[in-house]
């Protein structure tokens, strides 16, 4: 497994070895002793599986406060996202920046995303399925989230129109957001 750094400190892309052949391929996903050499030491607890049917779809950003604030390895099993990890840490020099990482079921790379940092993906194609890793599990008491399109943050999705939750249409601005530290 190679592992990447992206422009954020501690969000870091991994790019799985794939044995590839005219049967498919084969691919350790997740290898707990190789991400123990790379220096990750996380034990996840919990897998979650999302499909979006649409395509234009944008889930988040989301993160959990302490003490179950979640690190996340995403990837994609089919189709395609553009999948964006928003430093939130306040006391951090790159609070505010963002970093995006285009993920597929083609490319195979996944990102692993610290706590501390909010999540969300944007669907590139009709039918993206992610699947995630998380350290610690759901809390809907501890479940917080900021608004897509903050202008402070000033994220370039590939839309300006993504389709939306309910719930992510409400999330708050990062200025009103509680963080985690706060």
């Amino acid at each position: 497994m190679k592992m990447t750094h992206t422009t954020l400190n501690d969000v870091w892309i991994l790019e799985p070895t794939v044995h590839e052949d005219d049967r498919g391929f084969f691919m350790e996903s997740y290898h707990s002793s190789r991400l123990h050499d790379l220096g990750i030491d996380i034990t996840f607890v919990q897998d979650n599986h999302s499909l979006s049917v649409v395509q234009g779809t944008l889930r988040g950003l989301h993160y959990q406060l302490a003490p179950k604030a979640q690190t996340k390895l995403v990837r994609v099993l089919a189709g395609e996202i553009w999948d964006v990890a928003v430093d939130i840490r306040p006391h951090s020099p790159q609070f505010g920046q963002w970093t995006a990482v285009k993920l597929s079921a083609e490319n195979k790379l996944q990102l692993l995303i610290p706590a501390g940092f909010a999540h969300g993906f944007y669907t590139l194609t009709p039918n993206a399925e992610v699947i995630y890793k998380v350290d610690h599990y759901y809390s809907p008491e501890l479940d917080r989230g900021i608004r897509w399109n903050d202008s402070t943050l000033n994220i370039s999705w590939p839309s300006s129109t993504p389709i939306l939750s309910h719930k992510d249409e409400r999330l708050p601005l990062l200025e009103d957001a509680e963080l985690p530290g706060d």
